[in-house]
């Protein structure tokens, strides 16, 4: 049983940064796909970021892109989202997803992660 847990979301302002975490449990922590996915009000759960086995391998939605940056820290089990030049639209609930063995794939789909955390909400006022 993987158990991630995000944290870091709040309340900024527009043009503001943040940093998201999700710990997750697992000796082979290192093997796992880890993504971010984010849901608004009345909005069905979109891809945001994830990364792979190897942290060069990473996707991002497009909206995010040169924007929002995700990186991962195998000796805390943690993967990391940069949030930055945050815009109100990216107002959302966050959630950290986990797919063990992934054997180098990246997913960018819900239906490809096994674990997920509770989330963590992200508010930003214009």
């Amino acid at each position: 049983q993987v158990r991630p847990v995000e944290s870091g979301g709040g309340l900024v302002q527009a043009g503001d940064s943040m940093r998201l975490s999700c710990a997750a449990s697992g000796r082979l922590f290192s093997t796992y796909a880890m993504g971010w996915f984010r849901q608004a009000p009345g909005k069905e759960r979109e891809f945001v970021a994830a990364i792979g086995e190897i942290p060069r391998d990473t996707d991002y939605e497009d909206s995010v892109k040169g924007r929002f940056t995700i990186s991962r820290d195998n000796a805390k089990n943690t993967v990391y989202l940069q949030m930055n030049s945050l815009k109100p639209e990216d107002t959302a609930v966050y959630y950290c997803a986990v797919k063990p063995t992934s054997r180098g794939i990246v997913p960018m789909v819900p239906r490809e992660y096994d674990y997920w955390g509770q989330g963590t909400q992200v508010t930003v006022s214009s």
